[in-house]
């Protein structure tokens, strides 16, 4: 395929020929817009002015104008980067985005309906994720990654939320735990269901839940980033980490950790957290 002219015109022919096949293809997005008036419009006023916001306070004249009434229902805004980003980390979870290959800004914008800009942007959030990186001219390079960086996420993990949950399990009353039985179940849907992607942010959902009894927000939020990283499939796919079978496995320990904490029963917690962090997904 001839090139074309520019680094953009260099980037589309390094993932244009996969795309043309079919192959390590991205979940569809709607089409949204991404153009410099729109993000123009995001960095002006957050909301409509009410009574208390006449815009005095940031120095403007309202001369004399009639307050203007609050909006029945808020003004909603979709973030397009934000849209893209969830959807490339679906596809790096689901392996669409395969460790090792090259992909180009302006062929998975076509892909998603918008500008090559918000995937450029999400591509460099996940740049600092460690989950691609730049291939200068050309792209962004998927992370190759071996069993030992998930082994040792693993470790990272329990070290983490081992002594929180069995902290928790002494001083959280059984009802709290209980409220959580809705996400513990969510799980074993998604894992019934074989999809490695929905499965994975059910798992993060019930882990945070759980942390999230600590209240500390710093430690929610380093735990759920270890975890995401820890489910971006290995080279070559998760050898039997992937399976229907072993997603279910895992999804039931989530309701078996919740009957023991609701009983209170400290041994049972403690033996059924080793285990699900030796093997974590």
């Amino acid at each position: 395929m001839k090139e074309g002219t520019g680094s953009a015109g260099r980037e589309e022919a390094v993932a244009a020929a996969p795309a043309a096949q079919g192959r390590h293809r991205v979940p569809a997005q709607p089409a949204a817009s991404d153009s410099d008036a729109d993000r123009r419009r995001d960095t002006g006023r957050d909301r409509l002015a009410g009574p208390e916001d006449d815009g005095s306070a940031r120095g403007e004249h309202t001369h004399g104008e009639p307050a203007l009434a609050r909006p029945r229902h808020a003004v909603q805004r979709s973030s397009v980067r934000g849209q893209v980003l969830a959807a490339l980390r679906t596809a790096l979870v689901s392996g669409d985005l395969r460790p090792g290959e090259v992909y180009s800004a302006p062929v998975l914008a076509e892909r998603f309906g918008v500008s090559a800009t918000p995937v450029r942007e999400a591509m460099q959030q996940l740049t600092q994720e460690g989950a691609v990186e730049v291939v200068p001219n050309r792209g962004f390079r998927v992370v190759e990654r071996g069993a030992r960086e998930i082994a040792e996420l693993a470790e990272v993990r329990a070290l983490i939320e081992v002594p929180v949950m069995l902290r928790l399990a002494r001083t959280v009353p059984a009802e709290r735990w209980a409220g959580l039985r809705p996400l513990a179940e969510a799980t074993v849907r998604a894992a019934s269901s074989g999809c490695r992607a929905t499965y994975a942010d059910a798992d993060r959902a019930f882990h945070s839940a759980v942390l999230t009894l600590a209240g500390n927000e710093q430690l929610v939020g380093i735990a759920e980033e270890l975890h995401r990283r820890a489910q971006w499939p290995l080279v070559g796919g998760a050898p039997g980490g992937g399976s229907r079978a072993v997603l279910i496995a895992d999804a039931h320990e989530h309701t078996a950790l919740l009957d023991a904490l609701i009983a209170g029963d400290l041994d049972v917690v403690r033996a059924l957290v080793g285990e699900h962090f030796n093997g974590a997904e």
